[in-house]
């Protein structure tokens, strides 16, 4: 059985895509696996623009560096060409009335899925750190959270949850669910994201602990591979008193779990 995909003027397309190599892509700089990083993810010594290699750099895997693009939508272009050569590959017409804005609605979404390479732990606090004498537990449950899974660029969802034991200071209430954002806007997994959370969190205020909890549903099980619909991850990362201290942990997982 033959199928032939037309663009309305008669012509094959997929015969036509057979014959014509596309483009070769633009390379985008490469993030060198040998790299360290610290405890959030980001590089222990940030490339600059002076760094040898990185002259031309347009933007790295974590734009929480020295240097980024003039904007965001400076990659639009790109993002759009390298879509459109995307449905081609699939043997879909670009061209048909239906896709022709698709490559940069696609692009644009791909920039919004992905803004929190943008921001900083500083931009998202501003300044709403604030001294107080309280020392004890402050929880905030089920934030809900929206992430790209980077093995496959499809979706998982889920909600947060968030206790720290304060030593003078707190943070404004919003900004725990403000580092939830930024660090679930951009390609992840989960069990970084945990982690990235937590220690953000240790970096604003310094508390005496912190704990997360995350619970989320992978699309890249439920739509593909093993296809199991009701399964469901959970990831948690302990620092300071949640750590060494059982009860203080137990404390925390009895009131994150209670209706």
């Amino acid at each position: 059985m033959t199928t032939t995909v037309s663009n309305g003027n008669g012509t094959d397309v997929v015969s036509l895509l057979k014959k014509t190599k596309p483009p070769a892509l633009k390379k985008l700089a490469s993030w060198k696996d040998e790299n360290e990083f610290d405890g959030t993810g980001n590089p222990k010594t940030p490339r600059t623009s002076t760094t040898p290699g990185h002259e031309n750099c347009t933007f790295h895997h974590d734009l929480e560096l020295d240097h980024k693009p003039p904007t965001r939508e400076a990659l639009l272009p790109d993002m759009t060409d390298s879509y459109k050569m995307l449905l081609s590959a699939l043997g879909e017409n670009p061209e048909r009335q239906g896709l022709l804005k698709t490559p940069e609605r696609a692009a644009k979404a791909m920039l919004f899925f992905t803004k929190g390479y943008d921001q900083t732990l500083t931009d998202v606090l501003n300044d709403a750190v604030f001294d107080e004498d309280h020392d004890e537990m402050v929880v905030v449950k089920d934030i809900e959270m929206f992430s790209m899974c980077e093995h496959h660029l499809v979706p998982f969802y889920g909600k947060v949850s968030i206790g720290y034991l304060p030593k003078n200071k707190i943070l404004g209430l919003s900004k725990l669910a403000r580092i939830v954002e930024m660090f679930s806007r951009r390609l992840q997994v989960q069990e970084r994201l945990t982690k990235q959370i937590a220690v953000a969190v240790t970096q604003a205020i310094q508390p005496a602990g912190v704990a997360v909890v995350i619970e989320g549903v992978h699309m890249c099980m439920v739509m593909r591979g093993v296809q199991k619909i009701n399964s469901k991850t959970v990831t948690s990362t302990m620092l300071g008193v949640f750590r060494d201290d059982s009860k203080t942990r137990e404390e925390f997982l009895n009131l994150v779990q209670s209706k």
